[in-house]
């Protein structure tokens, strides 16, 4: 049995694993999908205090809680940041890093350097008026649709579970400066229809930080292939226990 911690992206919450999660527990595994403080079950937490060190910090405290050991962790999106960070404070518990669709920081970085797109992001939301707060993204026309989702009732559905993502959680920089966060395995997952102008992914190198070759898969979906391929998505995670 292996420990899936899957951590949601942006503006989302740990609702949008409902369709990985017994899945993945039909298959044995025990799974964790928390929402981050300020999102999801834990909006009432919402705060411009509330920033990337807040959800690294639930992500190691629920680690620690549950004593958690040999975790696949799994970060959506923004979440590359959180996993990155989380590996960097406990990496004897973490097995593999599997980046989905997601941030991949270097030491130092936020997710405005990752993603300077997001800076636009922040510009318009202290243009309206939201300050600290940054609505979810538009949703946009086929096959962009709302973070890559276009069925009419799973949009609806994804919409009950958005949130304001706190402006300081895309500006505060990660800390990767444990040489044993080296040693982690790490797979790149990527969501290669209907990319959004603007989203520009790094390349993978060749190499992962532990010296084995890098392992990049792809799934033909948008960005929340959670919800639109949850069976293919889980495949794939299951092919790392």
């Amino acid at each position: 049995m292996s420990t899936f911690l899957l951590v949601h992206g942006a503006w989302h919450s740990g609702r949008c694993w409902e369709r990985v999660v017994p899945l993945l527990a039909s298959a044995g595994h025990r799974v964790l999908a928390p929402s981050l403080t300020g999102l999801g079950d834990k909006a009432h937490l919402l705060g411009p205090e509330v920033g990337l060190d807040t959800h690294v910090d639930d992500i190691v405290t629920l680690i620690i809680e549950e004593d958690l050991t040999d975790v696949v962790l799994v970060g959506h999106s923004y979440a590359g940041l959180v996993i990155s960070s989380t590996a960097n404070r406990v990496p004897d518990r973490i097995a593999h890093l599997v980046y989905l669709d997601a941030m991949v920081p270097e030491d130092g970085e936020s997710a405005v350097d990752v993603h300077p797109m997001t800076q636009d992001l922040i510009d318009r939301a202290a243009e309206s008026g939201a300050g600290w707060r940054v609505p979810p993204m538009p949703e946009l026309p086929p096959p962009l649709g709302l973070f890559g989702v276009t069925d009419p009732a799973d949009v609806a559905w994804l919409r009950t579970m958005l949130s304001d993502q706190p402006v300081l959680c895309f500006r505060q920089p990660v800390r990767l400066d444990n040489p044993a966060l080296r040693r982690i395995p790490r797979t790149h997952i990527h969501c290669v229809a209907g990319v959004p102008e603007g989203i520009e992914r790094r390349p993978v190198p060749a190499t992962q930080p532990n010296g084995s070759p890098a392992q990049v898969w792809e799934l033909p979906t948008g960005h929340d292939c959670m919800i639109t391929m949850p069976a293919e998505l889980t495949e794939l995670l299951l092919k790392l226990t």
